[in-house]
């Protein structure tokens, strides 16, 4: 039955939870027929984005319309245009294609039809600072959130109160035309309010919730965002009408390539455990906790997980969740026989560097150790991208066009 070694299987139940998001692949079977009436203009943003709209012209052919991606993760348009911005950090790309963006909205009016396409990395490449904020403002509050340890979901509380786009005003903007937001879901829970920031999507809480998180996290702001926080901007209420034409739809979820991982492992012989797809937390504990476990359990069994976990930033070395989750894991399992993992981030990039992430086996510490490499340091000085470079650990793929969030798979087989 177990025919592929660990760090073989393991790669190829990546593989299959990334192939199962791509748009080309899931997109057109939740893609209404074109509408025969009206103007129809395609926008969206995200690092899925382009092979979203690309799978959309695939099906109806040459649309009008404006996509912003990440760089690096273009695709062949046939009339949408498509721009490259920054992320995760936003840049004056982003900012520029934004407002043309929301321009191109105010053309559209009641019968004409928006089709929105919203993934992962839309609350960088939407950047429209509100107020006075300026855009290295907005990139200094950005990166201190990223720093914080802060929740994805409580970033973009904040995001959502410093923008002119986010909490459901990039609908509010196309109003009166219809509006069909397409989503594919990189937060816990797949709340559509949480997946880019919501720009399609109303939002119940205030500017004051916003700056309860910023002094939650500690986190110091010029004086233009604490005006924007208590200025007339305002995100969208769900209640607000302008939202009464839009139908946001999340079709592409962690949990779904999760299972499709899952069936590869039960397939190779093995138990496969699925401990969530909404798991959320310090990525050193939550692998600790998961090593805790993969020492208490009889093989052969797979442990999975999905979610979005985070990295306070303690030291100035390059990492990111994945890696600090599969550094921390090593360190806990401490060479325990049989017991193999990947950690990986389903768009190809674990943090801010074109690394999906890590994988380790029973080895890898004493080869580390070896090598002159200490294990214990890095992980103090969150350099568990070097500390992978160096041991041939690291899982790199390039730019999968989707986003899917955290994989994150134990196997164990004494």
């Amino acid at each position: 039955m177990k025919a592929v070694q660990p760090a073989e299987l393991l790669r190829k139940m990546f593989d299959r939870a990334v192939e199962m998001a791509d748009p080309m692949r899931s997109l057109a079977q939740h893609l209404p027929d074109r509408p025969a009436t009206g103007r129809v203009l395609v926008i969206g943003a995200g690092k899925a984005s382009a092979r979203m709209a690309e799978a959309v012209e695939a099906v109806w052919g040459p649309c009008e319309g404006l996509i912003i991606t990440r760089y690096g993760y273009e695709r062949p348009l046939q009339g949408i245009e498509l721009v490259s911005a920054a992320h995760p950090v936003p840049d004056a790309a982003g900012v520029a294609a934004t407002g043309r963006m929301l321009d191109m909205l105010q053309t559209v009016g009641e019968g004409d039809f928006v089709l929105a396409l919203i993934s992962g990395g839309a609350s960088a490449l939407l950047c429209a600072p509100a107020g006075e904020i300026t855009l290295a403002e907005k990139q200094a509050v950005n990166q201190a959130l990223l720093a914080s340890g802060a929740p994805i979901g409580e970033m973009n509380i904040v995001r959502k109160h410093l923008s002119r786009v986010k909490g459901g005003q990039l609908a509010a903007a196309a109003w009166p035309a219809r509006m069909l937001a397409l989503m594919i879901s990189d937060v816990p829970g797949d709340d559509p309010a949480l997946i880019g920031s919501g720009p399609t999507v109303g939002d119940p809480n205030g500017p004051e919730a916003a700056q309860d998180l910023l002094d939650r996290w500690n986190i110091a702001v010029p004086a233009s965002v604490k005006a924007a926080l208590t200025g007339s901007n305002r995100v969208i209420p769900p209640e607000d009408a302008r939202l009464g034409a839009v139908i946001n739809r999340v079709y592409a979820a962690p949990r779904m390539s999760l299972e499709a991982a899952a069936e590869l492992g039960r397939t190779a012989g093995y138990e496969v455990q699925l401990l969530g797809d909404a798991i959320e937390g310090e990525a050193r504990e939550i692998a600790r906790a998961h090593a805790e476990m993969a020492l208490q359990s009889t093989g052969p069994k797979i442990l999975l997980s999905g979610g979005e976990l985070t990295v306070t930033r303690r030291g100035n070395g390059i990492g990111g969740p994945n890696a600090e989750y599969a550094l921390a894991l090593a360190l806990a399992l401490d060479g325990a026989k049989g017991i193999h993992a990947m950690a990986c981030d389903t768009d190809g990039v674990d943090g801010a560097a074109e690394i999906a992430g890590a994988w380790i086996g029973p080895q890898m510490l004493e080869q580390a150790r070896k090598a002159g490499r200490d294990p214990g340091k890095a992980l103090d000085t969150n350099d568990a991208h070097g500390f992978f470079e160096a041991v041939g650990g690291q899982v790199i793929t390039g730019p999968t066009l989707t986003n899917v969030n955290d994989f994150r798979a134990i196997l164990i087989d004494p």
